[in-house]
């Protein structure tokens, strides 16, 4: 007897279902949030590979439902492939968080245990994901189906509410909560983990309440024999026998004609599906791409609040949760109200323009964020920007080039780097700095692809000159780099927030670090002495690079700032846009393309439809991949590319939609208990021949 839940026809096992849902969703969202970061601020790998293996992790967790529900299907059932690939899962989030603790072997001990807790996570959240919801279906009795369509609403709330919180609370854990001296992946890591032992521990103290059906058999497996076995009988056969009207009907031999008619059915919902991965392509670069564009922004929403770039991504579960009402009670009743027929397919490729115009709208907010982005030397070449330190405008001469036409004033802070010609990988090269008609020489040696600073300071009546090389890149994160420049004869420690630089003596440079951008008035000089107490370095901001000049004026030391890079001037609302329209295309693309699946898959190969619609998913992963390592494009030209291509996909899927057949799979049942009637009645005829042929046979042999 199926214990309810108070008052309602709901099983009481379902609450341990959805509860263990929603932790291990929070579980799988919240690592994935944080881990594009992860690769580029902690692995320090490039943007391109970063891309490459999230989207290679993203597609490893959609081929994997096809093992689980094979497992489950034929060999475990769900309740037991839910444990222990759950305890795969829990696994590979402790590997994963280990591997986030820099104290733990070196970098290349970090990228293992990294890639084989992604390994793990995948092989977990993806087994499990075709067996979960399936298993909370199995929890009502057939004569409860309101109930249980009900349930399954409540368990997609569960997925895009843990979905929301992890996408919020995990970046926070990363970025807010510093350990050992950085970012703590370590605890943005572990409490995922520590949510995914608490699904498994809800999942299994509500086992003796659970409807457990035992494994029926796997049904995409015998659809892939009856294909092939149709395959190899045509191969076989095809020379000796007329054709037959469908390749598939060469398997009647050894199948039944319904089960071939099915996969018929089946075979021409997952040709529509051959387009559907581009649009995935798009989607998923939500924690890839557009994570990366928004650490090049400015997050700063007031004077107090920040957020994090990886937070962004909780938009989509929260316009998901606004959206959906929205779509089914107003939009789409007003457009029936316009007497426009809106077929699934049609709200699919509606999605698929929405997605496009989403890519567009992204690669518009890139082309003014890469307006503050310093682009690196080309080979043969380097940057080069100057600071005069000298009381008065100094002329510099290169042999070769027209570098600084006019006089440099002092402390003028430089407009932008230039580009310094060297036509070999290093040259030395002799450079000629004038004041008041007294010219110096400096020799520098030049190194192609790097940035410098030419910092020009007087010293015994003489000008002298100081090569120092420069960070031009934005800080993965988007907080600001700062340097400090000391002219006195005095080493000086200074205090910036929670971050000390320490500052050599006479012209020398410190060593570049990130801060937290804010306000900085106080900031603190160690050996604290009279003309050096709290110095002013004002508003350090997202993404600029700062050179703080300190020199002595009456008797003080005071801050000179030059920035070296200019700050993110591109504010990351901009970002909602893109989010809306990325939102309102899974709307109609996602939830329709499920709903489109379900009815046109008859009541047996309903799960062979979810399979190859979670291909789609993994396949779209597939090709971010071979574009992000293969492209070698400007992100505002890559995110073009892929809004051109899936409109190109587009008018593909709308052309083999106009020769699609909605079909009422329902159908069926009426056509073949009509026809299993039939085939009775000839089985009771055979069976009486039959008997009468033995009873024939009795008598001869009696008689003999």
């Amino acid at each position: 007897m199926t214990k309810k839940l108070c008052g309602t026809n709901y099983p009481t096992s379902i609450c341990f279902i959805v509860v263990n849902e929603f932790c291990e969703r929070f579980s799988y969202y919240g690592m994935k949030a944080v881990l594009t970061l992860y690769f580029l601020t902690y692995l320090h790998w490039d943007k391109d590979l970063s891309t490459a293996v999230y989207h290679a992790f993203s597609s490893l967790c959609y081929f994997t439902p096809l093992l689980g529900a094979l497992i489950a299907d034929s060999w475990l059932g769900k309740f037991k492939t839910i444990i222990y690939l759950s305890i795969v899962y829990v696994i590979g989030h402790v590997v994963k968080s280990v591997g986030a603790i820099p104290t733990v072997g070196n970098n290349n001990m970090h990228i293992a245990l990294s890639m084989v807790g992604l390994i793990f996570i995948a092989f977990g959240t993806g087994g499990i994901k075709p067996c979960v919801s399936a298993f909370g279906g199995d929890q009502f009795d057939e004569e409860n189906v309101s109930e249980r369509q009900k349930f399954f609403s409540i368990f997609y709330m569960s997925i895009n509410a843990g979905s929301l919180l992890s996408t919020v609370i995990t970046p926070i854990l990363r970025g807010d909560v510093q350990c050992f001296g950085g970012d703590c992946y370590a605890l943005a890591f572990g409490v995922p983990a520590g949510l995914m032992v608490v699904a498994l521990v809800v999942f299994i103290v509500g086992s003796g309440m659970y409807k457990k059906n035992p494994p029926q058999g796997n049904i995409l497996l015998e659809v892939c024999n009856c294909i092939g076995f149709a395959i190899r009988n045509r191969w076989r056969r095809a020379k000796y026998e007329p054709q037959r009207k469908h390749w598939l009907d060469w398997a009647e031999d050894k199948y039944s004609k319904r089960l071939i008619q099915e996969i018929k059915m089946v075979l021409r919902v997952l040709v529509l599906y051959i387009p559907l991965p581009m649009f995935w392509a798009l989607f998923d670069q939500q924690g890839s791409r557009w994570t990366l564009q928004a650490t090049r922004m400015n997050m700063a929403f007031g004077d107090s609040f920040n957020v994090q770039p990886d937070q962004m991504q909780m938009l989509n579960a929260l316009l998901i949760l606004v959206f959906v009402p929205i779509f089914d009670l107003i939009i789409y009743p007003l457009v029936a109200l316009c007497r426009i027929n809106i077929t699934p397919l049609r709200k699919m490729a509606t999605g698929m323009i929405f997605a496009a115009l989403a890519f567009c709208a992204a690669a518009l907010v890139e082309v003014n964020v890469v307006k503050t982005v310093v682009d690196p030397a080309p080979e043969g070449s380097c940057l080069l920007q100057a600071f005069n330190l000298v009381e008065g405008n100094v002329s510099v001469k290169i042999p070769g080039s027209d570098l600084f036409p006019d006089p440099i004033r002092c402390r003028q802070d430089p407009p932008e780097y230039e580009t310094l010609p060297l036509g070999a990988s290093s040259k030395e090269l002799i450079i000629e700095v004038t004041l008041d008609g007294t010219t110096s020489r400096c020799n520098l040696m030049f190194e192609q692809e790097m940035a410098y600073s030419l910092i020009l300071y007087p010293e015994s009546k003489e000008i002298r000159c100081k090569l120092v090389k420069d960070f031009i890149m934005k800080d993965t994160e988007g907080n600001p780099l700062l340097r400090f420049l000391n002219t006195q004869a005095e080493a000086l420690n200074l205090t910036v927030g929670d971050v000390t630089f320490h500052v050599p003596s006479g012209y020398s440079m410190s060593a570049n670090k990130t801060v937290d951008r804010g306000e900085y008035s106080d900031v603190t000089c160690s050996p604290q002495t009279e003309n050096c107490s709290h110095l002013d370095v004002g508003l350090l901001d997202f993404g600029a690079s700062y050179t703080v000049i300190l020199t002595e004026k009456l008797g003080k030391i005071v801050t000179d700032r030059m920035e070296d890079v200019k700050a993110n001037d591109v504010h990351i609302a901009w970002q909602i846009p893109q989010y809306v329209l990325i939102t309102a295309g899974e709307v109609m693309f996602s939830i329709t393309g499920l709903e489109f699946s379900y009815s046109q898959a008859p009541a047996n190969m309903k799960s062979v439809l979810q399979a190859g619609w979670l291909l789609t998913v993994a396949f779209g992963n597939v090709i971010v991949l071979i574009v992000a390592e293969g492209a070698g494009l400007e992100q505002w030209k890559e995110f073009l590319l892929f809004a051109g291509l899936l409109l190109a996909v587009f008018i593909i899927f709308s052309i083999m939609s106009c020769f699609y057949t909605y079909v009422d799979p329902d159908q069926l049942d009426k056509i073949y208990l009509e026809d299993s009637g039939k085939e009775e009645d000839d089985d009771d005829n055979m069976k009486k021949k039959s008997n009468e042929v033995q009873m024939n046979k009795r008598g001869k042999s009696t008689r003999l």
